[in-house]
């Protein structure tokens, strides 16, 4: 990944959190001024992020290994587990066999005894690089599954070995790398499928059937005992 011009180039250099604190926060700054510098550097990054994978069409790739699976593994951890959570959410509403590895439901070990070429994984690796997740990618890899990478640099580990990489912006003006071009992916991921899934359409009516079934929603007219609306 190219480094934009006005990103500073020391920044690859502050692994953690704490560094990045130190760096950018080193001197006093209104709230003012930092929400302005937050909006901006999130809205360069997302920007950077959807023109590059726009140009690659290396989103479309990812979309039709998902399609094309058999069963869809998606795993993160720290961090890496929300974004993992996010896209597992937006999958499951349009396509069967969804499973989000989180190493406690379901773990690695499980789902790498019986790996087969028809399966997909898709992996969050951000830096500093859980070795969990590393570990797991390349092991998926080695026993012939698809591997897709959403990760900050070209060079980031499972990019050596990734089927498709997703790389994006995180440049951001916080001690924390930036989320927000790392949703946005997930969120391209999820409507690109759904759009192009077999019966997407029929899985979400019934979807929406189950949902009242199991009275999941609230509903504002709803009785609930005294004081409610006949």
């Amino acid at each position: 990944m190219s480094i934009d011009e006005h990103d500073d180039p020391r920044d690859r250099e502050l692994s953690s959190p704490g560094d990045r604190y130190g760096e950018r926060f080193r001197t006093n700054i209104s709230a003012e001024a930092l929400l302005a510098k937050v909006i901006e550097t999130e809205t360069r990054s997302l920007a950077l992020t959807f023109a590059e994978l726009g140009a690659s069409g290396d989103i479309s790739r990812a979309v039709a290994l998902i399609l094309g699976a058999r069963r869809r593994y998606i795993t993160g951890r720290g961090k890496g587990a929300a974004y993992a959570d996010l896209l597992g959410a937006d999958l499951a509403t349009t396509l069967s066999n969804v499973f989000v590895v989180d190493g406690r439901s379901l773990t690695d070990l499980t789902v790498l005894t019986d790996v087969r070429a028809s399966d997909v994984l898709v992996a969050f690796t951000m830096r500093r690089y859980r070795e969990e997740t590393v570990r797991f990618g390349q092991l998926f890899s080695r026993a012939g599954g698809e591997l897709i990478v959403v990760t900050d640099a070209q060079d980031a580990p499972l990019a050596d070995v990734a089927s498709v990489l997703l790389p994006v912006h995180t440049n951001s003006a916080s001690s924390a790398d930036s989320p927000t071009a790392v949703a946005a992916v997930c969120h391209l991921l999820g409507t690109l499928t759904a759009a192009s899934a077999k019966g997407a359409r029929r899985r979400l009516a019934m979807r929406d059937e189950l949902a009242v079934d199991l009275d999941l929603y609230h509903v504002e007219n709803r009785s609930t005992g005294a004081g409610a609306p006949g």
